[in-house]
């Protein structure tokens, strides 16, 4: 009987573990091909795909019994990536691939096409972070996913177009290329911004004041306004004036959409802070996350970026309620028999909503067509701990005719709005630089009492304003981190009366999004 094993790995929700193939060919018995290991149906579907890109590879695929062992065998293995582990434990098995050295040290995934061509395969930079872990040098998988991994410069990359290209290397008949290692700093020298430019948003400067306040510390915010004023234009348009990721930052969001498959065709690297914005009938599970093999949900994927909510009260309950944890703890915790993973959760939440069900309650010339009645359960829908977690509520007017059709006072561009927020994120990252922190919305209880400090004139401003308004601890904590950022948009050491003044402008009332 000849063995053969083949380190591998797989990802268990952002992480990755080792699985070592253990493949063995016997002479003896009737021919046939078995896998073992808690392997799903994909993994199943390997041994079809795995014989055809070796017979395509011009080589003999072995008329013995053959079984492969994925180990630790009480964890399952779910996806195509075992595919070349698999091949090439065959071939190392069967004597066609001799073994060495620079096999014993190197780790293999991949999904094979049925003509011996690797395809794009989830998980190259967990799976990098995996050899680096194992102190295991060499990383071969498809030529594809090859950049994700060099940003992992403690290892060396060879990117496979085909299984053929593997054989000619191991036998020393055509060497691979090592992919050169790539640099977020070198990515992240580039000016970035998307999405629509505020000099298009006509009008609303209280709503774009809140939204670049929201930027510069990563606070939440709600818009509550009747159809057509603007406040979906206005969320698309926050994108253009983020502020640039640190590498830090860069590395965590390209990891979770490297895993989990979402990065576009033909990228390596995600440069921009991401913009998730799904449907208000998207499940539970579609926004936090979850599954019988748990995966990020959208509020995952929006980590470091923005998710926007529209039409928030429509949201299903149990989808409102799940946010709580996430909005606090910025990460969530998915729960199953087998065991519990926790996925990063640290995003912005902009949600919007109407006043009433027919959206035109207080507007100033079009008439509310709900009863009482239906006002009242579309107050219901959302709960108070929810409004207590979101930083800046405004009301977002219908547009005046004048401000439509006047273009000769042009409003101020996102660039111009980018460049304050971006200064302002900076004084936050040297602020935090040793907290482990980025920026003003994640503070914490000793943060805030270091670096918010009011005067008394503020002192007495908070004070009248929490007895007036019966705030909440967490909101007089959350009007503190606003007020901070506003003072560092204005570039000032201290928190003045005036920058709490205009936080507490921002604090929901009783009117806002349907609040009781």
């Amino acid at each position: 009987m000849a063995l053969a094993k083949i380190l591998s790995g797989t990802t268990v929700g952002l992480e990755s573990v080792p699985v070592t193939v253990e493949v063995a060919i016997e002479s003896f018995g009737f021919p046939g091909f078995n896998i073992v290991g808690l392997a799903d149906k994909a993994v199943e579907e390997s041994k079809e795909r795995v014989r055809s890109a070796i017979k395509s590879s011009q080589l003999e695929f072995p008329r013995h019994r053959i079984t492969v062992n994925l180990t630790p065998a009480d964890l399952p293995k779910k996806g195509a990536l075992f595919d070349l582990p698999i091949a090439v434990g065959i071939l190392v098995a069967s004597d066609i691939i001799p073994w060495s050295d620079e096999l014993a040290q190197s780790l293999f995934f991949g999904e094979l096409s049925l003509d011996g061509k690797l395809r794009s395969t989830p998980g190259a930079i967990a799976l990098g972070m995996l050899a680096t872990d194992l102190k295991t040098p060499n990383l071969f998988l498809p030529e594809v996913n090859a950049n994700e991994a060099a940003f992992i410069k403690e290892i060396n990359v060879f990117g496979l177009n085909a299984l053929q290209d593997l054989i000619k290397h191991l036998a020393g008949e055509a060497a691979i290329t090592k992919t050169p290692p790539q640099d977020f700093l070198d990515l992240l020298q580039a000016d970035f911004g998307s999405g629509a430019d505020f000099k298009e948003v006509r009008g609303q400067e209280t709503a774009k004041r809140a939204l670049e306040i929201a930027a510069a510390g990563g606070h939440n915010i709600a818009m509550t306004g009747p159809p057509g004023s603007g406040k979906t234009m206005l969320a698309r348009a926050l994108p253009s004036i983020l502020p640039k990721f640190t590498p830090e930052e860069a590395f965590e969001v390209t990891k979770i959409y490297s895993v989990t498959g979402n990065l576009p065709p033909g990228v390596c690297f995600i440069k921009e802070r991401p913009f998730r914005s799904p449907h208000h009938t998207t499940s539970r599970i579609g926004l936090i996350g979850g599954g019988s093999h748990p995966t990020p949900g959208e509020i995952s994927l929006a980590h470091r970026g923005v998710l926007f909510l529209d039409e928030f009260p429509e949201l299903g309950r149990a989808s409102l309620e799940a946010l709580r944890q996430p909005l606090e703890d910025g990460l969530v915790s998915i729960s199953r028999a087998a065991g519990t993973l926790t996925f990063p959760a640290k995003f912005m939440l902009v949600v919007a909503s109407n006043p009433c069900p027919c959206g035109f309650l207080g507007h100033p010339t079009k008439k509310c067509s709900c009863s009482s009645h239906q006002i009242e359960n579309y107050k219901k829908r959302l709960s108070g701990p929810i409004l207590d977690r979101i930083d800046l509520h405004l009301e977002v007017p219908p547009v005046e005719v004048e401000k439509l059709t006047d273009a000769t006072k042009p409003a101020e561009d996102s660039q111009t709005i980018r460049n304050r927020v971006q200064t302002a994120r900076n004084k936050q990252q040297n602020r935090f630089e040793k907290c482990g922190i980025h920026c003003n919305s994640e503070m914490l209880g000793p943060h805030i009492k270091e670096y918010c400090q009011l005067t008394s004139e503020g002192d007495t401003l908070i004070k009248t304003a929490v007895n007036n308004l019966a705030l909440s601890a967490r909101a007089y904590f959350r009007i503190l981190k606003v007020a901070r950022t506003i003072a560092d948009l204005a570039n000032s050491e201290n928190v003045e009366a005036s920058h709490l003044a205009e936080a507490l402008q921002f604090r929901v009332t009783k009117k806002m999004l349907g609040g009781s």
